[in-house]
């Protein structure tokens, strides 16, 4: 169980930016399900016949998986975490909703990376699964760092992930955790 304090965490920020690492850093220290879109879609490009749908159609599709599972634990009183870009609205809309109903907090942190040679060298030097990227050119990082959702009314934070050693959890835990 979540315990007393039930929140959704939204991860944000492009491939290569720190959403797992620092997910897998975040369940050290707190139980959490992690909900990783990548696995997802991965699941999908594995199973639905090669050709007949589009990387969007899938992409879509496993988000409807994504949020399935996100409603399902939440509504258990599991703590949840999305391993996922946001760059729509609807991602925010959808994951607010999620936690009225379920009475959850709502928390989003969104990983930052400066460096695009970085971000690419991580994505070379990855475990990749079928439906990650291995590069990304600067002008579609530049336009995703540009068109990442966040919201307006709720807190959030942005960690600076150049070295993920020094990721300051205890701020995270203290954002996440706090009423």
């Amino acid at each position: 169980m979540g315990g007393d304090h039930l929140f959704f965490l939204q991860m944000s920020g492009t491939p290569g930016s720190g959403k797992s690492t620092l997910a897998k850093r975040i369940i050290q220290h707190v139980h959490a399900v992690v909900i990783d879109h990548d696995v997802s879609k991965t699941a999908l490009l594995h199973t639905l016949p090669i050709g007949n749908f589009s990387d969007g159609e899938i992409g879509k599709m496993a988000y409807d998986v994504d949020w399935s599972l996100v409603e399902y634990h939440l509504s258990l009183g599991q703590n949840v975490i999305l391993d996922s870009p946001c760059l729509y609205d609807e991602m925010l809309d959808k994951g607010i909703a999620i936690c009225t109903k379920y009475g959850a907090t709502y928390r989003y942190i969104e990983c930052r990376h400066e460096d695009h040679e970085e971000i690419n060298a991580r994505l070379r030097n990855r475990a990749r699964r079928p439906s990650q990227i291995d590069q990304v050119s600067y002008e579609n990082w530049s336009k995703m760092n540009a068109h990442c959702k966040r919201p307006t009314n709720h807190p959030y934070l942005q960690i600076y992930t150049m070295d993920n050693r020094e990721i300051p959890i205890e701020r995270i835990m203290s954002y996440l955790l706090k009423n």
